[in-house]
């Protein structure tokens, strides 16, 4: 069988019969009868020699080293940017439709944060190739804390024009029964410094990201289980973009009976 062959192969069995979400070894079912010999799960070859355990299935050394190389964390800039634009779009999803479910309903189910949690995680995992690591784990991990803010962003934002349309009739109300009889000073100093665009944006950043702790604080003690509810919407996010664990037993001698541990 020819290499091209061969990796064809092991492609399609990699992604068929070994997935790298967890393989847990089990030496008893790796045993294979002498009269057959041994051939790789992966690329379907014969093992003359040596072979390794993955999770029950019998896999030469060569797709040992090749499956450990793909698991690893992908590196470099590429592929965390892009699992990011994945995971953000998801986020972008997740956040219309917590919004949407408590602007239809009126009423804040904080089970949807668990879905967008399953969401940014999937998201940023297929954008790394389906691969994780640390680094994607805390870009899945801040894309859901984010994605809950910016559902809460357009209640907030409401609340607080809803708050200053008040306070403006309150001022005219007062302006108007004062009556002519009142006098204002004039206006003394220099004229208030124009706001810059950057500062308006890190004023609105900080603004979001604050805003499941000023609800959560603010609607104590009813809403520690909406806490509970995005703690384990981050934790799923964090679980699902985790490295591939891949447990690998051997090698063991073609034709001997692997040992199985007490």
């Amino acid at each position: 069988m020819s290499d091209d062959t061969s990796i064809a192969h092991s492609e399609a069995a990699t992604n068929d019969g070994l997935q790298f979400d967890r393989a847990v070894a089990s030496p008893a079912a790796a045993a294979v009868a002498h009269d057959r010999g041994v051939v790789c799960a992966a690329c379907q070859t014969s093992i003359p020699t040596e072979y390794f355990d993955l999770g029950g299935r019998a896999v030469c050394d060569r797709c040992r080293q090749r499956l450990e190389l793909a698991a690893e964390t992908p590196r470099g800039a590429l592929p965390l940017l892009a699992a990011g634009a994945c995971g953000l779009g998801a986020g972008i999803v997740g956040a219309i439709i917590y919004y949407s479910v408590i602007a239809i309903a009126h009423v804040e189910i904080g089970i949807v944060a668990i879905l967008i949690g399953y969401m940014v995680g999937y998201a940023v995992r297929r954008g790394a190739g389906g691969r994780g690591g640390l680094r994607f784990q805390i870009v899945a991990v801040g894309l859901t804390y984010l994605s809950v803010a910016f559902a809460y962003t357009p209640l907030a934002m409401s609340a607080v024009r809803d708050h200053r349309a008040g306070q403006a009739a309150t001022g005219a109300n007062v302006t108007g029964n004062a009556g002519a009889g009142v006098t204002t000073s004039p206006r003394t100093g220099e004229a208030p410094r124009p706001i810059g665009v950057l500062e308006v944006i890190a004023v609105l950043g900080a603004f979001v990201v604050t805003l499941p702790v000023a609800v959560i604080l603010g609607n104590l003690p009813s809403s520690l289980i909406t806490l509970v509810i995005i703690t384990i919407g981050m934790r799923q996010a964090y679980r699902m973009t985790a490295a591939p664990t891949l447990e690998f037993r051997g090698p063991y001698r073609v034709g001997a009976q692997p040992l199985v541990s007490a």
